[in-house]
């Protein structure tokens, strides 16, 4: 039987409410850190209702953390995560110490520059990154040699993944031949592990440079490279009608089952 959706795990409770990651949330939990209805709780999957149970985390009362929703211009050369053994940049030290805890939507690798997505929302992250959702993500990529009309018809063509699937563009469109550099536009809705660069591969071309130029609404328009905002109504009310189709369509398509968890972002 499912989980009711107001009720949820210890760790992912005091992630929702913005406080850290889960992994710490685990590690607080473990330390005796959290009381729930007055009793210290160490297992981090330890179920409770959002509605009867009392949190307080480190002598505090857990509230709702207020939502917030970036939009960064992630710089290359500069993580996707939390904190580095070895040392390097993260996207958290392009933020602000005060904000909120926030997690990347998603993630882009090192040498990609671009968009990126962050919130302490995780219904909002799992709506966005779910392959149900459909939304789009455009990158402007530059090819090691000039991309001739065969083959950018090769990478439209996509390609067959390890476990037998076809992963497939949604869509392919050749910019600028500059020297010997060829610079496309590739716009994907589902944006599988390095898809980009098997894209290419598949045509026998390689990736000299990737940024991520939109997602769903969402454009880099007005930010520099290592600046964020906040998102605009109108582009979280775009990622909340894109969530209500999904879950219309898999309430009226048979053995459809919807995988989606409850939206919350407000608008």
């Amino acid at each position: 039987m499912a989980k009711s959706k107001k009720k949820m795990t210890l760790d992912r409770v005091l992630s929702r409410h913005g406080l850290s990651s889960r992994t710490k949330a685990k590690d607080a939990i473990q330390a005796g850190m959290v009381k729930v209805n007055g009793k210290v709780v160490r297992d981090p999957e330890y179920w409770l209702d959002l509605q009867t149970d009392t949190v307080h985390f480190n002598g505090k009362r857990l509230r709702q953390a207020h939502r917030i929703y970036l939009l960064f211009y992630k710089p290359k050369g500069v993580l996707t995560s939390h904190g580095d053994r070895r040392g390097r940049k993260t996207v958290y030290d392009c933020l602000n110490p005060k904000l909120p805890w926030v997690a990347p939507v998603g993630r882009l690798d090192k040498n990609t520059s671009g968009l990126l997505l962050l919130t302490n929302d995780t219904d909002f992250a799992n709506h966005v990154t779910s392959p149900s959702s459909n939304v789009s993500k455009t990158y402007l990529v530059k090819a090691n040699t000039l991309v001739s009309d065969e083959l950018e018809i090769r990478i439209r063509q996509g390609f067959k993944m390890k476990d037998g699937k076809h992963a497939q563009p949604q869509s392919v469109r050749r910019l600028e031949d500059r020297g010997k550099y060829s610079w496309l536009e590739i716009t994907l809705t589902e944006g599988k592990n390095r898809e980009i660069h098997r894209l290419l591969e598949s045509a026998g071309l390689k990736v000299l440079k990737l940024v991520r130029t939109k997602i769903g609404p969402c454009t880099l328009k007005g930010l520099q490279i290592g600046q964020w905002r906040e998102l605009l109504k109108s582009e979280l009310a775009f990622f909340y009608s894109m969530h209500s189709k999904a879950a219309a369509v898999a309430e009226s398509t048979p053995g459809l089952e919807n995988t989606d968890r409850e939206f919350t972002g407000k608008v």
